[in-house]
């Protein structure tokens, strides 16, 4: 770094005090105060000597991003303002360049922001440590490991929409590199209480809302559970939406979440089904039944749910019924088996299902430290998060309250020992003679809860595991005899007789005198609690279920491995889970974050002074203060104190040449600065109270104003002499080019007006010769004229005579031939469309024009037609020429001609070869089928219709049978001569055959189709093609057919047609056939 280079400072621009060690004076008003100021400012961070001090603001600030990273890494401890970056930065470079495992221990209370403090510890070290694919997907998995545990550890409560109810330890281990390999996760106390019951206001883990609300219709029908948060008693109901919450959203970011730790598939739904169980457990109700020996018993009132749940956990319905019913005990080689009543039916339900989740809780911890562990065996280096409950004092404290209470006291007397053990480090590596700070050691509050003989957990698990009748009142009794001259413990029932007269200690309660105040616990619940009891014949139960994973949860419930040892309590556990706590933390170097709430309403702009206090006293935060400045308040090294306070020594200013300590020893010797103010160290100075330090800070304002003041004056001095240099500067180069300028416009004038000169004299030139060229050209033009005008003469004389005999001629054609030009311009502008069909023409616009404008209409027409005709295709042609020609032989002639016009014609109606049906008959036809139609052939003999299929080849006319296909006629096209048909609107005609023909043997045909005019068109060409001979088609009301021998007369007269279009034929004699036609 140069040195002249200006460095930020936590002093610098400093709002209210960054560091509470240089507070001055040092109360808890004052603290208070200059923490609601910073609050004020946005500045939500404040330091004790390496503690940092954290106010929730509720609401977000710009001050996490990226760019803010960058600030903060590789960067001294106060360089910069407070920040939690600051911390993580310190260690996580102590761990990486010194080899030095560490410990973030983050503490407050519910809603102070401890869990958002962790999230932002592990957030920057996995934004400042190594990148990589595989280090990438460990960061990945240890930041996503938070939302699972927050889902299923998290609730709403009165005091924070996302209160962490349990405790979390997480060691992420690194390499030598300083990259992430993975990571442990501890979890303590979990606040199973929750699941079977919240207090007002408060929710339920978020999981359990998070199911409801995100989970598809289809997966809510697999778990048999319904989107009604009402339909579950074990969720409240006043407090089941959370404002700016969206549980559905969350759901499917958990879900993600679990995928990304390692989560398999069935894994993930296992754990929903174990959720979907604990939440049916609380809808199972009971009823109370007598027995006959008079003893009461409980009865499940509807064992829907119980099925269901059954269903969900693969365990057989009467097992599980059985052991909400019954409850067996077993001492040495006996079992007794003894019913239970409703209450005790009610407690063993809200027993399995707390203990169902406490487990799945555990399980879920387990699992995931599997996917996140280090998977390399070398050395590892390790940095622990701790995000554990703070101090608690709430109107009602119970048994979670004094083991919480117990952990915090645990921690303060650690975080006693550490800080003082660091200040004593610095003080012995610095040279420093180290004096004796007095403080208050919580070591005796610690030994009254966890002695092993006299402790309260101790006579709290002898009373819970002595026989007899064991209850709250007797515990308390006991506590009273064995804790009553201890100096923290009060009680009114105790032996002292300082207590018996007060009020506000209650008979059932007794009262500790922590180090953050004293706390009244009620008594009621202890023993309960710390038994945590389940009864072995619902693990049992549990065991048996077909469920991988519930069955796994409760391993107890094995018969072979059947334990008749009381297993252990609550309090034993936690105990012994704080003890390696604390041996875990005191082999490693401590960083401390003080988690303090602003006010109760988790609102944004909200200080509340009275909240703040009650925290900074359970913390300890003064007392903090006070061991960090009984020494020297303020330290910091030479090089960094010469740079900031260089200025006001004359020796030292502006640059030192000898080293940074020199400097500074004759910086505070100019300054006069008492001896005992300050001390020197080895590579820092050391300054005993913070006035010294606020003194020196106004001394370096006041000579910076002084120096801004002096360089004000040398800049203004050097910008008014560049100001006048660059005028004169400018003046004399104006000037040179004002002369240029001038002496350019003088040649410019002189140059412009030469060339008018010049343009006049040779203008006058030209219009001089021009005059006498124009002259010269009107003297042989004037002769030339009286030339042609004598000679006109001559010839007018000569040929006046011819001219008037043929001059009327000549104008009529000039006139015919304009008034045709005129005529043929027009019709150009007036053409009608292109369409064939458009009728309209221009009017004739002479008399004499008449033939010629109806022989242009004609050749227009016919030319629109040919380029109307030239954009068919062939299959279009040939249509159109058989539309032709069914014009030719029908239209004016038959009724039905008309109607067919619109209809395409078609031809092949049937699919004869795509109907399997009709493949025999497919087979049986080698030639092309031109029709295909069902047609009605009438009997020759009583005038009635059969169905028959209508086949036209290029050679051959086929009948076949419409259901079997098989072929009844075949007449070849030579062989028919003749077709005849009414003028009516029917499709009645008749096929005359040659006589002597094989065919004709039976007669001619007669038939009935709705495709008359297509069938007789395409019948007529295909003859005309094949015979090169017209095939004669009469159309009469009276025609005679061939029968046999006989010739039979076909009328048609009007009458009404029973069956719909086909023609009603009727046999009258052996010589007339009538067809009633409409």
């Amino acid at each position: 770094m140069a040195k002249m280079e200006v460095k930020t400072s936590l002093l610098d621009n400093m709002i209210g005090v960054g560091d509470m060690v240089l507070l001055e004076p040092l109360n808890e008003e004052t603290f208070i105060n200059n923490l609601k100021k910073r609050f004020d400012h946005n500045e939500i961070y404040t330091y004790i000597g390496s503690v940092v001090i954290s106010v929730n603001p509720y609401r977000s600030l710009p001050i996490y991003s990226p760019e803010k990273v960058e600030d903060y890494r590789n960067r001294n401890f106060y360089e910069l303002s407070p920040h939690i970056f600051a911390l993580s930065d310190e260690a996580y470079r102590s761990l990486r360049d010194q080899d030095k495992d560490q410990c973030i221990l983050i503490t407050g209370e519910s809603g102070a922001g401890k869990t958002e403090a962790s999230k932002l510890v592990m957030s920057y070290v996995a934004a400042v440590c190594g990148k990589g694919a595989e280090v990438n997907q460990v960061k990945e998995q240890l930041l996503q490991s938070n939302p699972v545990l927050e889902a299923f550890g998290n609730a709403k409560t009165v005091r924070n929409d996302n209160s962490s109810r349990f405790g979390k330890y997480m060691d992420i281990e690194f390499d030598f590199k300083g990259d992430p390999l993975g990571g442990v996760i501890s979890n303590y106390l979990l606040e199973k209480s929750r699941v079977v019951k919240q207090p007002r206001g408060e929710r339920n883990f978020h999981v359990f809302y998070q199911l409801l609300s995100g989970a598809s219709e289809e997966l809510l029908n697999k778990l048999k559970l319904e989107r009604d948060f009402s339909r579950y008693n074990y969720l409240s109901l006043d407090s089941a939406k959370v404002n700016r919450v969206d549980d559905a959203a969350n759901f499917r970011t958990v879900r993600n979440a679990m995928q990304i730790v390692g989560f398999m598939d069935h894994e993930a739904e296992s754990v929903l089904e174990v959720v979907a169980a604990v939440l049916k457990l609380g809808n199972i109700e009971f009823k109370p039944e007598s027995r006959v020996n008079g003893l009461d018993e409980s009865k499940i009132k509807d064992k829907n749910e119980l099925k269901e749940i059954c269903e969900l956990t693969g365990i057989d319905q009467s097992v599980l019924e059985r052991a909400f019913s019954f409850r067996t005990v077993e001492a040495k080689q006996e079992k007794v088996s003894t019913t239970l009543n409703v209450a005790q039916a009610y407690y063993a339900r809200d027993a399995l299902a707390k203990n169902l989740y406490s487990r799945l809780f555990s399980w879920l911890v387990n699992r995931i430290n599997e996917s996140i562990k280090a998977q390399t065996k070398v050395r590892k280096k390790v940095m622990g998060v701790l995000d554990i409950y703070g101090f608690e004092i709430f109107e009602d404290n119970s048994f979670e309250q004094f083991i919480i209470n117990y952990c915090n006291e645990k921690l303060q007397q650690i975080f006693i020992e550490l800080t003082l053990k660091e200040e004593q480090e610095e003080y012995i590596r610095e040279d420093i003679e180290w004096t004796h700070i007095d403080y208050f050691n919580n070591a005796i509050i610690c030994d009254l809860i966890e002695n092993n003989t006299n402790g309260i957990l101790a006579m709290l698990d002898e009373e819970c595991l002595r026989p007899g009748t064991v209850t709250d009142e007797t515990f308390l009794e006991k506590l009273n005899q064995v804790c009553a001259t201890h100096q923290h413990f009060e009680s009114r029932m105790s032996k002292c007789s300082r207590f018996l007269n007060d009020t506000s200690l209650p008979h059932s309660c007794f009262r500790i005198q922590h180090y953050a105040g004293k706390v009244l616990y009620q008594v009621e619940g202890f023993v309960d609690k710390n038994n945590d009891l389940l009864y072995r014949d619902l693990s049992q139960a549990m065991w048996k279920a077909g469920h991988t994973l519930i069955k796994s949860l409760f391993p107890e419930g094995n018969p072979a491995k059947i334990n008749l040892k009381r297993p252990p309590t609550a309090g034993s556990q936690f105990k012994a889970s704080v003890a390696t706590l604390m041996k875990n933390l005191q082999t490693k170097n401590p960083n401390y974050i003080r988690c303090i709430k602003p006010n109760d309403k988790k609102a944004a702009h909200i200080f509340n002074e009275a909240l703040v206090c009650h925290q900074i006293r359970y913390l300890g935060l003064l007392e903090n203060v006070r061991v960090r400045r009984a020494g020297y308040a303020f330290r910091q090294a030479y090089e960094p104190c010469l740079e900031r306070y260089k200025m006001l020594c004359k020796q030292t200013w502006p640059h030192w040449k000898g080293p940074a300590r020199a400097g500074v020893e004759v910086l505070f010797n100019e300054l006069e600065i008492p001896v005992e103010e300050y001390s020197f160290g080895r590579s820092k100075i050391f300054i005993r109270n913070p006035r010294t330090l606020f003194k020196l800070e106004d001394l370096r304002k006041q000579r910076l104003e002084d120096l801004a003041t002096l360089i004000q004056k040398i800049y203004r001095g050097w910008k008014c002499r560049t100001h006048f240099l660059l005028m004169r500067k400018s003046q004399i180069v104006m000037a040179a080019w004002y002369r240029r300028y001038a002496q350019q416009k003088r040649y410019q004038q002189t140059k412009s007006s030469a060339l008018v000169i010049q343009s006049y004299i040779r203008g006058w030139k030209a219009r001089k010769i021009l005059r006498e060229l124009k002259h010269q050209k009107r003297c042989e033009e004037a002769a030339t004229t009286i030339a042609a005008y004598w000679h006109g003469t001559q010839v007018r004389r000569e040929y006046r005579k011819f001219f008037r005999a043929n001059a009327g001629k000549k104008i009529y054609e000039f006139t015919i031939q304009r008034i045709v030009q005129k005529y043929f311009l027009e019709m150009k502008n007036k053409m009608p469309s292109l369409s064939p069909i458009d009728k309209t023409w221009p009017l004739r616009p002479y008399l004499f024009l008449d033939s010629t404008h109806k022989e242009l209409k004609r050749i227009f027409h016919l030319w629109r037609c040919k380029k109307y005709r030239d954009q068919f295709t062939d299959q279009q042609k040939l249509i159109y020429e058989e539309k032709l020609e069914a014009s030719e032989l029908f239209k004016d002639k038959k009724a039905l001609y008309p109607s067919s016009v619109g209809q395409p014609f078609q031809g092949a109606y049937l699919e004869i070869s795509k109907n399997p049906k009709y493949k025999k008959l497919k087979d049986a036809i080698e030639e092309k089928i031109i029709i295909a139609e069902v047609v009605n052939k009438i009997n020759r003999a009583n005038g009635k219709s059969t169905s028959r299929i209508f086949l036209l080849t290029n050679n051959n006319l086929l009948l076949a049978d419409q259901k079997s296909g098989q072929i009844k006629s075949e007449v070849p096209l030579v062989d028919v001569t003749k077709v005849s048909m009414s003028s009516q609107n029917d499709g009645f005609f008749a096929i005359h055959l040659k006589e002597g023909s094989e065919a004709a043997s039976k007669g001619d045909f007669l038939f009935s189709s709705d495709h008359l005019i297509e069938m007789a068109t395409k019948l007529y060409r295909t003859t005309l093609s094949q015979t090169k001979q017209k095939l004669n088609i009469e159309i009469s009301d009276e025609f005679l057919v061939q029968f046999r021998q006989d010739k039979v007369c076909v009328k048609f007269i009007q009458g009404s047609q029973k069956n719909g279009s086909v023609p009603t034929c009727k046999r009258k004699n052996n010589r007339l056939l009538e067809v009633a036609v409409p």
